[in-house]
């Protein structure tokens, strides 16, 4: 049998690492994308092993993508499962927001998916492509205009490619909520009881989301569990949105 391999952008820290690392687990042979974090990306494939590669790309360079698309599609053939996960918030209130700080956001979480799809979906003759969103695509923030922007795009982008893409490839949007990382831990001071026990008043659920649960829907999605969605949003946030 043909090994399987998964491409997963911002694969190497936080939800994208869990991602990889339950991909790894379902016999995925996984090449994870990375921008900047060295000591990140050597953790992760000390932790991973062999099964796991790591490649320095800024997937909002569409010259960077192209380059790596080639190298990835040279070593292993085209993946059978592709994550848009790599995402980047700038986050300023609009009248202070300059055109630097909108362009890096929407070259990271939006047009990042574009170049990687363009690069992988062409060789791809059967597969998942997983998108992951954020609950303000939909519902909006102050002080995020560029953010939100990109990932409603990112939204449209899913369904647009679900129904070019059809029927050899799957494409759909997972959303997590409120998930214990270590950056969410920082952006919400979720080290303070008072801080965290006002976002668990919001969650019927209770409790922070992890990342298992974020990477037990990716599992799901590109399952054959899921062979029968494509072009759909999958929420995972405890019931804190019900859209």
């Amino acid at each position: 049998m043909r090994e399987q391999v998964a491409v997963v952008s911002g694969g190497t820290r936080g939800i994208g690492l869990a991602l990889s690392r339950r991909l790894v687990k379902l016999g995925h042979r996984v090449v994870a994308l990375y921008r900047g974090d060295d000591t990140g990306a050597a953790a992760a494939a000390t932790e991973l092993g062999p099964m796991l590669r790591v490649l320095r790309a800024d997937v909002g360079d569409p010259a960077a993508v192209a380059e790596v698309g080639e190298q990835v599609l040279a070593s292993y053939g085209p993946p059978q499962v592709l994550v848009n996960n790599a995402g980047r918030n700038v986050d300023r209130p609009f009248l202070q927001m300059d055109v630097d700080d909108w362009r890096q956001v929407i070259d990271t979480n939006l047009n990042g998916a574009f170049y990687l799809t363009k690069a992988f979906a062409p060789a791809m003759t059967e597969g998942s492509i997983v998108n992951i969103g954020a609950t303000t695509g939909i519902r909006p923030r102050l002080n995020g205009a560029n953010y939100c922007a990109s990932k409603a795009g990112l939204l449209q982008l899913t369904k647009c490619l679900a129904l070019e893409l059809a029927p050899r490839i799957r494409v759909n949007c997972l959303i997590p909520g409120m998930t214990r990382t270590p950056e969410l831990t920082t952006r919400f001071h979720l080290d303070d009881p008072a801080a965290l026990a006002k976002v668990l008043g919001e969650i019927p659920l209770a409790r922070l989301g992890t990342a298992d649960d974020v990477a037990d829907a990716l599992e799901f999605l590109i399952g054959p569990g899921g062979a029968y969605v494509t072009g759909q949003k999958l929420i995972v946030d405890g019931g804190q949105y019900m859209w």
